[in-house]
């Protein structure tokens, strides 16, 4: 089921492009993670262009030796500039350092983590973990449940108002997604 993933990815010309351009982002522990990858599967099991609707493309990587919010700026600047002609919206977080602020802008503890998939792990749903880089897949739940549009609670980040609150705005884009748990 991995290949037929990445291949599936892949139909998204700006994953295509992030991917074909890996080594110029220069990202240590570098992933493509998140909603460029499972909207991409939503997007194409209901006929809709694969891009359609993805808000932004983001990037996880650990740098645990500066934590600065600068530090993750110019990491930022950098994959904007490589990326720049794809005219999308790019977010690298370095994730050695969203303990810091995860609490003040989600109001809920984060533990400190030792590597990005540890942050992919923590998705607020379990079918969305997944991440990729070339010739790598990561996706520690499988991905069964994303073909088949399964959402639940991760038991790693369970914050209810926050799952509620994506689950209703996922519902409406794709009807089609089934809630495992009770609302």
């Amino acid at each position: 089921m991995e290949s037929r993933f990445f291949a599936d990815i892949l139909l998204n010309r700006h994953n295509a492009a992030i991917l074909d351009r890996w080594n110029a982002l220069d990202l240590p522990d570098g992933w493509l993670v998140a909603g460029s990858l499972f909207q991409t599967i939503w997007n194409l099991q209901s006929h809709q262009p694969p891009e359609a609707g993805i808000k932004d493309y983001d990037l996880f990587y650990f740098d645990p030796h500066d934590l600065s919010a600068a530090a993750e700026q110019q990491v930022q600047a950098r994959v904007e500039s490589v990326l720049a002609d794809l005219g999308i919206t790019l977010e690298a977080c370095n994730q050695a350092r969203v303990h810091l602020w995860y609490e003040g802008h989600f109001g809920h503890p984060y533990p400190a983590l030792q590597h990005s998939r540890d942050g992919i792990d923590r998705f607020l749903m379990p079918c969305t973990c997944v991440g990729v880089r070339p010739d790598d897949v990561y996706a520690p739940n499988g991905l069964t449940g994303l073909y088949r549009g399964t959402l639940s609670m991760n038991p790693l980040t369970p914050h209810r108002a926050l799952y509620l609150q994506k689950t209703a705005s996922y519902r409406r884009r794709w009807p089609w997604l089934r809630c495992e748990d009770a609302a």
